[in-house]
């Protein structure tokens, strides 16, 4: 389910709007303020699993003829400063820094030529996953 107050602010209404707003007017936040994420009432986090070559060789994994899309819990969202919390006896921690897109409107079939009017902007993504669990556990 998309919210409506985020699919509002995310509209190209939304965002021209956010673009004419003069930032040196808003108040100063005393103290130390926690930085949340930069994108609030998310509602869908995917994600590309071995988005290139290097990647897939490092993990020995075959190199995909197309791209590995799977989704990420909502709770994995937080701010920049915040403590990563990882699971018990996690011994293969890894992590990266990605590259995230934020989309601003329902999305589908849409051509290589629109894609990027359905973007709002970029973030950074620190991606963290415990290798061990994905790779030598289970059957």
């Amino acid at each position: 389910m998309v919210n409506e107050e985020s699919e509002q602010f995310l509209s190209d209404k939304g965002l021209a709007e956010l673009g004419r707003m003069n930032l040196s007017k808003l108040p100063l936040v005393p103290g130390k303020p926690r930085f949340g994420c930069p994108v609030a009432n998310v509602s869908k986090f995917m994600a590309i699993g071995l988005n290139y070559m290097d990647h897939a060789k490092e993990t020995n994994s075959p190199i995909p003829k197309e791209p590995i899309i799977f989704m990420k819990a909502l709770n994995c969202l937080q701010g920049p400063n915040d403590n990563v919390m990882l699971p018990r006896e996690s011994v293969k921690t890894d992590w990266e820094v990605e590259l995230g897109i934020v989309i601003s409107k329902k999305t589908r079939y849409v051509t290589k030529e629109n894609a990027l009017d359905h973007v709002a902007g970029y973030v950074l993504v620190n991606d963290v996953s415990e290798r061990e669990f994905q790779a030598e556990r289970g059957p």
